[in-house]
């Protein structure tokens, strides 16, 4: 039977490049967005996958949203790609609370919350994936980014901690780790410093968003059983685990 793939953070950029390879693969795929509504329109319009509207870092919301595109798909999540996440970069001394809570709560505890809802219901049925999106950064630090980086590297840990728990249940947890990838925000980014930041990539360039999408794709397919508590590397060489 066709599994049903929850891609969050999934209208754009890296998981709209996931949500369109997991469709490609034979998945059943729903997305989840927050802020941008004319993307998502978009996005649905060109690719058919349903968009849900709601804050990954509100476990409430979380636990409604699954329950509704549940009922409105007739399918039960099985495959959890937790991609959603927001930065708000500004050094330690000049960081705000808010810029703090905000990136932790979008990138860490949604994890928690998006997880949560859906560990239940696959432990019951002996068979689930999840795979986290954490990021070169929560690897290796990255200046300006104490939040984000703490973020990533929690969503590492969380990720090896939920896949002992949950591995004679069938369920893979893993992690992608993407080094710089080639979307709209890093594009926009001024060109002398995008060209600082390639020339430390040893393959010379950014990741294109379907080379991640190919690496989760590889980790939920139903022969990646014995890979659990993984995370793989998507960087280019820039930075050797």
């Amino acid at each position: 039977m066709t599994k049903l793939a929850l891609v969050t953070g999934g209208t754009r950029g890296i998981g709209a490049a996931i949500a369109e390879r997991l469709q490609r693969e034979g998945h059943r795929v729903a997305v989840t967005f927050h802020g941008n509504d004319a993307a998502a329109r978009a996005f649905q319009d060109r690719t058919g996958i349903a968009a849900y509207k709601w804050d990954v870092a509100d476990a409430e919301a979380c636990q409604a949203g699954v329950q509704k595109l549940q009922a409105d798909l007739g399918q039960v999540v099985e495959i959890l790609v937790n991609n959603a996440g927001i930065t708000r970069d500004a050094s330690l001394h000049k960081m705000t609370l808010e810029q703090w809570h905000a990136v932790i709560a979008t990138d860490l505890s949604a994890c928690f919350n998006m997880s949560r809802v859906v560990i239940e219901g696959m432990r019951s049925r002996n068979w689930g994936r999840i795979v986290n999106i954490a990021s070169i950064n929560g690897q290796k630090g990255q200046f300006g980014q104490t939040n984000y980086a703490a973020a990533k590297a929690g969503m590492i840990g969380f990720t090896k901690a939920l896949a002992l728990e949950s591995a004679r249940k069938g369920i893979t947890v893993n992690a992608v780790a993407p080094g710089y990838t080639a979307t709209d925000m890093v594009s926009a980014v001024d060109s002398k410093v995008l060209e600082g930041v390639i020339a430390q990539i040893p393959v010379g360039r950014l990741a294109q968003p379907a080379e991640i999408a190919h690496a989760v794709a590889f980790l939920v397919d139903a022969q990646s059983g014995f890979i659990t508590g993984s995370t793989l590397s998507v960087n280019g060489g820039q930075y050797l685990v």
